[in-house]
């Protein structure tokens, strides 16, 4: 069953919430394509291996977390952007993509889904009065930091980028997936044990010694994974469409 390109968009901002949220690119349709979408790859990123493989399969829209257009990135379409973008226009390829909507969802957002892949419980945003805050709070288990890094480990299948352990139990968790190292300092000032993210800056380990919570970074894209791909389990069963993911192997 196929649905119109400009109803699938009305249903996705409104349910992401797109009009409340500013972003540092745009959410929604990033490149236009067919009127009419019935197959759609959904991923982490718009990279090129991820718009080949939705040629090969012949979709007609790609869904991802990461589109283009960033704030303060070069305008000119040339070189890789140029290819990019040439692929969907060449296979009449709608590109949507939701990047802090995707983060922050209370049922599709990244944060969200990975606490329910780790069985944490959620106590929602550190602010909930700013519908853009990543910054997720919640709990687990009494658990051991060695214990947690085993579980992330095993369930996002990779190690970790970078690891630093608190003595004692943990129970009180705050978590942001993505590039969200930047929030430890807030994470420990809410008295949280560990904070769990995708990346690692060279301050971030200090802040973690020194605040004496653990840290995990458990990767950008290992971390991301999750949203998009609910989001797009959803759309098939809410519209009857044919939706595959495809994890484009990325290590970061």
């Amino acid at each position: 069953m196929a649905i119109a390109r400009n109803e699938l968009l009305d249903y996705l901002n409104q349910q992401l919430n797109v009009g409340r949220i500013n972003d540092f690119c745009p959410n929604g349709l990033q490149v236009e394509g067919k009127e009419n979408i019935q197959q759609i790859v959904t991923g982490v990123t718009a990279s090129q291996a991820l718009l080949d493989q939705a040629v090969s399969v012949g979709a007609d829209a790609v869904l991802v977390h990461h589109g283009y257009f960033w704030k303060n990135e070069a305008a000119p379409v040339t070189g890789m952007k140029q290819r990019r973008i040439k692929t969907l226009l060449q296979h009449n390829i709608n590109l949507l993509a939701y990047h802090l909507p995707l983060d922050v969802h209370a049922q599709f957002g990244n944060n969200a889904q990975l606490a329910r892949l780790m069985g944490w419980s959620t106590q929602g945003t550190a602010d909930p009065n700013d519908p853009a805050c990543a910054l997720m709070l919640g709990g687990c288990s009494e658990i051991s930091s060695d214990g947690l890094k085993a579980q992330l480990e095993e369930r996002l299948q990779r190690p970790l980028t970078c690891y630093v352990a608190k003595p004692g139990k943990l129970t009180r968790l705050a978590w942001c997936t993505g590039g969200g190292q930047g929030f430890i300092d807030k994470a420990a000032a809410l008295g949280v044990d560990g904070f769990i993210t995708g990346e690692v800056s060279e301050q971030t380990v200090h802040s973690a010694r020194e605040q004496g919570i653990a840290f995990f970074a458990a990767g950008h894209h290992a971390t991301e994974r999750y949203g998009v791909k609910a989001l797009g389990q959803h759309l098939q069963q809410q519209f009857d469409l044919q939706v595959q993911f495809i994890d484009i192997d990325n290590p970061a």
